[in-house]
């Protein structure tokens, strides 16, 4: 998946009230950009981190551009335009390179269910059934190779793997998809010490037959490209 627009580099001047960053550009140029990242983004945020963003001013905008791309400290890039991750994951499964998810004959995005008060990210169906499908983004890495979710306490997080147990209790496929966004991550395992009841959670879903993917993306800038299917250790 090519960026829209070919990014530009600077350094990271500091993140703010969620969803703001101010950036300096190689030209000089000091501009607050839309972060897209809910999360605490942490380690992917430090003052002084090398970045790549996308500046694209339109009339009507109220940010003259996005950041999406962070220099890790170990080397390597973690893509933090979290809302990519389902783009990603949707051109995928349409292409049929997610094996498990693969052979599904409809594939619908932002779906609330008639018995779940949630909105699903993907409901696949097909002849053997449906499958619902909630992707979270990964950025954090607990160690070296490592990547870790969630980035802080997430309450939203607790309350979608809730819903998959439910639904898999009825008698669906439910499926976890963490889309791996940081380069150098070789598995994917719940941040316990930053949200110990979401690793609990985690582990109850995988007992109950949820099953836990991990797609690894390879960031770089100019583009975000599948490195394929990583382990993921409850």
């Amino acid at each position: 998946m090519p960026f829209d627009a070919p990014l530009q580099h600077g350094v990271l001047l500091r993140r703010y009230k969620r969803f703001f960053a101010d950036v300096q550009l190689d030209d000089g140029r000091e501009l607050t950009l839309h972060c897209p990242n809910t999360g605490s983004m942490l380690g992917c945020a430090e003052p002084g981190s090398q970045v790549w963003v996308s500046v694209q001013p339109r009339p009507g905008r109220k940010l003259p551009g996005t950041w999406e791309l962070v220099e890790c400290a170990e080397g390597g890039w973690a893509c933090i335009h979290s809302a990519r991750a389902n783009r990603v994951v949707e051109q995928a499964l349409q292409a049929g390179l997610i094996e498990p998810l693969a052979g599904f004959s409809g594939i619908r995005r932002e779906v609330r269910l008639e018995d779940s008060d949630s909105r699903f990210d993907f409901l696949l169906d097909g002849a053997d059934g449906e499958c619902v499908v909630e992707v979270k983004s990964v950025t954090l890495a607990l160690s070296a190779g490592v990547g870790g979710f969630p980035d802080t306490v997430s309450l939203r997080g607790q309350k979608h793997l809730r819903e998959l147990m439910r639904q898999r209790s009825l008698g669906r496929r439910a499926c976890l998809l963490f889309c791996v966004m940081r380069s150098g991550i070789s598995e994917v395992r719940p941040a316990e010490g930053l949200d110990p009841h979401y690793a609990r959670l985690l582990r109850e879903s995988d007992k109950t037959g949820v099953e836990l993917l991990a797609l690894a993306l390879n960031p770089e800038p100019d583009g975000l490209r599948l490195a394929g299917l990583l382990p993921v250790i409850a």
